[in-house]
């Protein structure tokens, strides 16, 4: 994974994930997260029983966003990303708990389940490296590209 955009995931906290619901409508909802990056998989906890969590079961599909806990504005820096909640029974939820309480510890005193997106593709905007500046990574690339 491109080392500019692990730095950057690596220093926030929350995301913005979309799912889509029964009749196609987009769904977001905000988490706390931790980051794998040497297996591009993006962790967070939730109760099983809120309305994403039953969303993501129906359609693993995501999308969403992670910008930095502090804006600037001129400085437009974030996060688009697109991947798959894994169930609960692939070999990459191994280390999904340790990985994420790692981060968060205090959410060992909250119940609920760690899910894991497998990221497939991202996109990231940074203006501090020149306006518009984008940066892309592929997993079926495994590269990341900089574009305009």
């Amino acid at each position: 994974m491109n080392e500019h955009i692990f730095n950057f995931i690596q220093k926030q906290t929350c995301a913005t994930i979309c799912c889509v619901d029964e009749q196609g409508k987009p769904y977001c909802f905000n988490c706390f997260f931790a980051f794998n990056s040497d297996l591009g998989l993006l962790y967070f906890k939730s109760s099983p029983d809120v309305y994403h969590s039953t969303l993501l079961k129906k359609n693993p599909v995501i999308a969403g966003t992670i910008l930095p806990d502090k804006l600037r504005t001129l400085l437009v820096q974030g996060i688009q990303f697109e991947g798959e909640v894994l169930n609960e029974q692939h070999t990459l939820m191994g280390h999904a708990s340790a990985h994420y309480h790692k981060k968060h510890p205090m959410a060992l005193a909250m119940t609920g389940d760690i899910w894991t997106i497998r990221v497939n593709h991202i996109k990231m905007t940074d203006s501090t490296k020149g306006f518009g500046k984008k940066i892309v990574w592929n997993r079926a690339e495994q590269s990341s590209l900089v574009e305009a």
